[in-house]
């Protein structure tokens, strides 16, 4: 498979891959209707435009992070024809999966003078599918299985799940730029050589 970082096309409690960041909560659930101080009903759906969304600083860093696979275009699709889903701590999502990995894209609208593309991660829908996807190489589906993780288990250490992981190409989460080898029980960071077993040990070292 020939690795690529991020193809065409695209609930838990906040963002699993926020590394620490804190994420703006729309204050609204669907079902009724609870216009803002702009008159807008803010538990209408959101808009399908891709051009009406700017960009946090938070979502502009997922662009340039190696390991992340979310681009600009991947955002649009996902908006365009992704699942759009509710989530009781983050508001919506727009979900696309294409070729076993799924894009899912959190947009906000209650809290900005306009639509803006909050946060974006990448997750393993399929494994097989991602096998013998032309797009992924195994070192990207091991990258983008290993930051879920870490993420998702994030307050407790995890060498099971690291062990299967061959990550040869460092990527950052927590501050630390992070690889691994088969077998090996934790991540190490390439700049000072901390080993790591948790994304919470991750968040709370500082690379020196």
């Amino acid at each position: 498979m020939a690795s690529r970082q991020g193809g065409s096309g695209a609930g838990r409690a906040a963002d699993p891959n926020s590394d620490g960041v804190s994420l703006p909560t729309a204050p609204r659930v669907p079902g009724g209707s609870r216009p803002d101080a702009g008159g807008r009903d803010v538990s209408a759906p959101p808009s399908r435009d891709p051009t009406a969304y700017a960009q946090t600083d938070h979502f502009r860093q997922r662009l340039r992070q190696q390991g992340r696979y979310v681009t600009l275009p991947l955002a649009a699709e996902a908006i365009r024809s992704g699942q759009l889903r509710w989530n009781s701590s983050d508001g919506w999502r727009f979900a696309l999966v294409d070729e076993g990995v799924r894009y899912v894209i959190v947009v906000g609208d209650t809290e900005t003078p306009s639509p803006v593309l909050v946060t974006g991660w990448t997750e393993i829908a399929d494994w097989e599918t991602v096998a013998e996807s032309d797009r992924w190489s195994e070192l990207d589906a091991h990258t983008i299985r290993l930051r879920a993780d870490l993420s998702s288990h994030k307050e407790r250490q995890i060498p099971g799940r690291i062990r299967p992981r061959v990550v040869t190409r460092p990527f950052e989460i927590g501050g630390h730029r992070v690889r691994t080898a088969a077998g090996d029980g934790f991540v190490e960071c390439v700049d000072c050589g901390g080993r790591f077993r948790s994304k919470r040990a991750l968040c709370e070292c500082r690379c020196r």
